[in-house]
């Protein structure tokens, strides 16, 4: 693929991203897609065959892979610090997209994925999954034990995740730092046991 080629195929990724997170996958259309991009719509279909499913599977690893950066950078210095640092992304998302928009990851994962194709959803557990690998890990390294360490991981994703949802339906942060607040807590225990 030319270079030209693959910044075009990024543009559409990075936009379906940004589509997915504001109105979900279904209600968003391959022609909306790639106007958003601004692609040609006869390109989507070159650079993915598979469609708008294989498009959504692309997008959500590319959202993913970006939060999954800012983790490994920040849990480095320990789990409350990746803790806060995956609140900011999610704080900065809402607020600064007044309640429009939230993680694409989750959008796609709770959605019905047409009969027979799952790939969208497989990469949206995937994400899920290498979060909670990253935090699950950041925790094992501060002397938490493994079972507990991967709870705690899922609980951080699920909750975030979920007060994201709630923001945007209520269009108010607070469920986002009411979460914050107790995550926080349980993480800061959890590491001084």
């Amino acid at each position: 693929m030319t270079e030209q080629g693959q910044e075009a195929r990024q543009r559409m990724v990075a936009g379906a991203a940004d589509m997915i997170r504001r109105r979900g996958l279904n209600a968003t259309s391959v022609r909306e897609l790639t106007k958003h991009s601004a692609a040609p719509l006869g390109s989507t279909y070159h650079y993915f065959p598979g469609g708008k499913q294989e498009l959504a599977a692309e997008a959500v690893r590319y959202a993913g892979s970006l939060v999954s950066k800012v983790l490994r950078r920040e849990l480095a210095a320990g789990p409350v610090e990746g803790l806060r640092a995956f609140l900011a992304l999610w704080r900065q998302t809402v607020l600064g997209t007044d309640f429009q928009a939230g993680c694409p990851v989750l959008a796609v994962a709770i959605e019905e994925p047409p009969a027979g194709d799952r790939s969208a959803v497989a990469a949206a557990a995937e994400v899920f999954a290498d979060w909670e690998a990253l935090m699950g890990a950041a925790l094992g390294e501060r002397g938490v034990a493994a079972p507990d360490a991967a709870r705690l991981a899922t609980l951080v994703v699920a909750a975030v995740e979920g007060s994201v949802a709630l923001c945007r339906a209520k269009r108010d942060i607070a469920p986002l730092d009411a979460v914050a607040t107790q995550l926080e807590a349980v993480l800061s225990a959890a590491v001084a046991r």
